[in-house]
């Protein structure tokens, strides 16, 4: 059984609201940043390419490394979040 770590709890306990990009578990910083620049400023954004993606979590682990270069822990720890938070709230 694999361990979260409490940005990812966090995250996932609540409604995502207007929380930054940089809340997503797995994403920092330069991740952040990244992501900003191609138009990903918040969590809700990136959610919505999750979405599109059809909650496919290999999917979108391979769209995060290719837009921001992030590597498979991070891109599968965010894409974990995600699914984690839309079992718990859609």
């Amino acid at each position: 059984m694999s361990t979260t770590s409490q940005k990812h709890r966090d995250f996932v306990g609540e409604p995502m609201g207007d929380k930054h990009v940089t809340a997503l578990s797995g994403i920092g910083v330069v991740l952040g940043k990244q992501l900003e620049d191609q138009g990903f400023d918040k969590a809700y954004v990136v959610l919505g390419q999750f979405l599109l993606l059809k909650k496919d979590t290999e999917m979108f682990s391979d769209w995060l490394k290719d837009v921001t270069g992030a590597n498979s822990r991070q891109s599968g720890t965010c894409a974990q979040c995600l699914k984690e938070w839309c079992d718990a709230f859609l």
